[in-house]
This record gives structure tokens, C-alpha cells and sequence, in this order.
């Protein structure tokens, strides 16, 4: 019988374990990568006899592709993703090929804001209440990988929009949604509403027997998820809807369940701000419905200290505190920062502009930005919004430089604080490259 060939378009983490998944599952697998691809990745190629090209796409010259597995960092608008959908090739997510061969208990996290901390808290809660859990997806450990690797009972899976809009029969036992702000519409038309369905792409497979867990006090979450057919059990978390299942009363989470009423006393959390309350709410709503004790969920709530990149405290220097909140990509999500700190601030922000609307930081920037410092490489939309209610805006294109004027600008008491509204790509790897890179950049000073 002929093996079934399949493409893996992208040679990331994620094109990388899809590879590795298929060849073991018996696939003929070719990696095509437009891009250069690093040696440690050729590497694993060669070692498991897995072929690949590289710095162009020759391979659809070929008719015989069963089906392609995509890189989330390919555009479906791209030119190369429409020729193959013209030869009438199913293309599928790296999450979608995964999925196929696992039978554990899938716990998927989107959402614009949060979906991180909120990850890893769930993972971090199941792990010590001793579960057989592992952590994957958009975090950066590839899900196809773990599949090939690992046998595990339970998966907690952060999903970008992304890695949703090319799932098939994907279905998570637990669907978490934490909020939907205006982010990435440059892939979606520049229209909010098809950015909303993509987010929503997370339970339309779901079952009865499924929990979808929401974010009520999000409007455009609410009414979407209103107005929208699934099938699983609606779980809504809020802090202001009275009516949520998971509530928030005299600094206890409430959680109630169709079994129980739960309660986890907050006092102590090591995260601050409205935002982290509302992640830790999300997953201790997770832990309860798998029936892990309150004790134990306060308990890794308690020593939880957030994810890398993520209001991330890196030094006090002269008394001026420095936080690296690098992964702060959009608007909403530098909103939930600035809110959360009570100092002046001043703010590193820039890069590349992904159609964002910047008024509602102004009520912030107006009460507490002392001194705007633009990273990017075209900064005009910034200064025109910001300039007209900030006296100090500075221009650089190095996080060197923006450091030094951060600390020149900043007074004790006070916060520097790189929250950037953008993509990272114009300076930047990724967004882990930018907060490493402004580590370091603190810690030379």
C-alpha cells in the first residue's frame, strides 16, 4: 500500500513536531520552508530521514500531496496558501494533526489577553495536585511533538487564532475563552467580527459533554457567544455580572458547579491587577470542574509569580522599578498594564502597527505617563495620538538607548515600563527577543 504524502509548510517549532508526528505515524513527510532553516532544525530532519527544501516552495509542482500541515505563521491570504487550495489540497493546523493521535483531556486556552498566565496556571494547579499533564500550543512546545514523544492523560493547549483557523474536528474537553480585544485584524480583513469567529472556532466541535468557560464581563465575547450555536455546558468568570457561575465576593472566587459551590480565598496572590484576577478565576473555574480541592488551587495561586514577558518585574534601580511586559502586543493588553500600576510611568512603546486604535489608553497616558519612549521603526501614528497629551516623546530604534532614557527620565518611585501595543518583527525576533533583550539592557545600566 502507498504511504500517504504529506507537506508540512514551515520549519518552526510547530512544522518541526508535525514532521516528526507524521514520519512516525508513517507518513512520507517533505518540510518546505521559504525562509533559511537554522541547523538545529536540519539536524532533526536528517536524523529522523525526514527530506526538506529551503528558501522557496518548488513543491507544488507535485500532485500527489495528500494533505499539507500549515504553519500558523502563513497567511490563508497568501498566494501560496490560495494555489493549493486551487488543486483542491486539505490543508490542517499542527493542532488539528495532533489531535488525531491522543486520546488525553484537552484543556485549550485563546483569547486576545491572558491566555498565557492563564495556561500555565491550569498547567501549573493540575501539576501539583498530581495529575499527568503536559503544556503546549502557542506557548512555544510544540503539541505534535508531545504527541510523538509522550503518553499523558491531560494537555493544556494555548491557542492562537491562528492555530484555530485551520482545525478540522479539533475538540477540546475544556474550552477556555478569556477575553477578544481588537488584535491581528490585518489577517482578518481588518474586520473585528471575522477575527471574533476565529476566537469562536474553539467550541465548535464541542459536545454536551463538554465545558466552553468565558470571560462575561467581555460585551463582544458575551453577545458573540449569545448569538452563537455550541453545544458544550457555558461556564461563564466575570468580577461585575452577578449572574456568572464564577464570581469574585469579599477576596474569595466563588465557583459554582453543577455539583458544588466552591470558594478560593485570593489573599496573597503574588499577581496584581483586575486582568490576573480574572486568569486566576478562569483556571481555578478549570481545576474545580476536574475536582481539585480549593486548597489546592489557592496553593499554587499563591506561589504563582506569571509568565515570562508578562508584567514581568526585572530591577529596582535607585528606586525606579522596571517591568518587561514585552508579550503586551495590542492595545488591550498594555491598557490592563498601565491600569494595574500605581506609580508615574514611563513608557516604552512601538513596533509594528497591526491597525490598532490607541484612545482608550488616553484616560491612562493622561493620568499616568510622565514620558512616552517610541521603539520602531515608524512611530507617526504614536506621536500624533500621544503627543498632544505627553510633553516627553523621544524616538530611538535601540532598546540600548531606550533604557538609557528611560533612566534618565524616571524619578524614585517611579516605573519604566516596556508594554509596546506592537508586533516585534521591525527590531525584534519575536517578542521574547525584545524582553530578553531589554533584561539585559536593565541590568547593564
Amino acid at each position: 500500500m502507498k504511504k500517504k504524502y504529506v507537506v508540512v509548510l514551515g520549519a518552526g517549532v510547530s512544522g518541526i513536531g508535525s514532521a516528526i508526528l507524521a514520519k512516525k505515524k508513517g507518513y512520507d513527510v517533505f518540510v518546505s520552508d521559504i525562509n533559511k532553516i537554522k541547523k538545529e532544525e536540519k539536524k532533526i530532519l536528517i536524523n529522523h530521514s525526514i527530506n526538506y527544501e529551503e528558501c522557496h516552495h518548488s513543491l507544488f509542482n507535485q500532485n500527489n500531496t495528500d494533505f499539507v500541515i500549515k504553519s500558523p505563521g502563513i497567511s490563508n491570504q497568501s498566494d501560496l496558501i490560495k494555489k493549493i487550495k486551487s488543486k483542491k489540497i486539505n490543508i490542517i493546523s499542527e493542532i488539528e494533526f495532533a489531535s488525531r493521535y491522543t486520546n488525553s483531556i484537552i484543556i485549550g486556552v485563546t483569547g486576545s489577553n491572558g491566555k498565557t498566565t492563564t495556561t500555565i496556571l491550569i498547567y501549573e494547579i493540575l501539576k501539583k495536585a498530581g495529575f499527568s499533564v503536559e503544556i503546549a500550543g502557542n506557548i512555544g512546545n510544540s503539541f505534535a511533538k508531545l504527541v510523538a514523544d509522550k503518553k499523558f492523560d491531560y494537555c493544556v493547549l494555548e491557542l492562537s487564532s491562528f492555530q484555530l483557523d485551520d482545525i478540522v474536528e479539533f475538540s477540546p474537553e475544556y474550552a477556555i475563552i478569556t477575553n477578544i480585544t481588537k488584535d491581528h485584524l490585518d489577517r482578518y480583513n481588518n474586520n473585528f467580527d471575522d477575527y471574533i469567529k476565529s476566537k469562536l472556532r474553539i467550541t465548535i466541535n464541542q459536545s454536551n459533554k463538554d465545558y466552553l468557560i468565558f470571560n462575561s464581563d467581555d460585551p463582544s465575547l458575551k453577545k458573540m457567544i449569545n448569538s452563537k450555536l455550541t453545544k458544550a455546558n457555558l461556564h461563564s468568570f466575570s468580577i461585575n455580572d452577578f449572574f456568572s457561575k464564577t464570581q469574585i465576593k469579599d477576596s474569595e472566587i466563588i465557583i459554582n458547579t453543577l455539583n458544588k459551590k466552591n470558594m478560593v480565598n485570593t489573599i496573597g496572590f503574588q499577581l496584581i491587577g483586575r486582568h490576573n484576577l480574572l486568569n486566576a478565576m478562569a483556571a481555578s473555574t478549570v481545576a474545580s470542574l476536574l475536582n481539585i480541592s480549593n486548597k489546592k488551587i489557592r496553593d499554587s495561586l499563591v506561589h504563582f509569580k506569571g509568565a515570562p514577558h508578562r508584567m514581568e518585574p526585572v530591577l529596582k534601580i535607585q528606586k525606579v522599578q522596571y517591568i518587561n511586559d514585552s508579550k503586551a502586543t495590542n492595545v488591550n493588553a498594555t491598557y490592563f498594564a498601565l491600569e494595574s500600576i500605581e506609580t508615574s510611568v514611563i513608557w516604552i512603546v512601538g513596533g509594528v502597527d497591526k491597525g490598532n486604535d490607541y484612545s482608550s489608553l488616553l484616560p491612562l497616558v493622561r493620568k499616568k505617563v510622565k514620558g512616552i519612549i517610541c521603539l520602531g521603526l515608524d512611530n507617526k501614528k504614536i506621536i500624533n495620538v500621544f503627543g498632544p497629551f505627553c510633553e516627553n516623546i523621544i524616538e530611538t530604534t535601540s532598546i540600548i538607548e531606550a533604557v538609557k532614557i528611560g533612566s534618565k527620565l524616571s524619578s524614585p518611585n517611579e516605573t519604566v515600563l516596556l508594554s509596546p501595543s506592537c508586533a516585534s518583527f521591525d527590531l525584534f525576533k519575536n517578542y521574547e527577543d525584545r524582553g530578553n533583550k531589554f533584561k539585559s539592557a536593565v541590568r547593564n545600566l
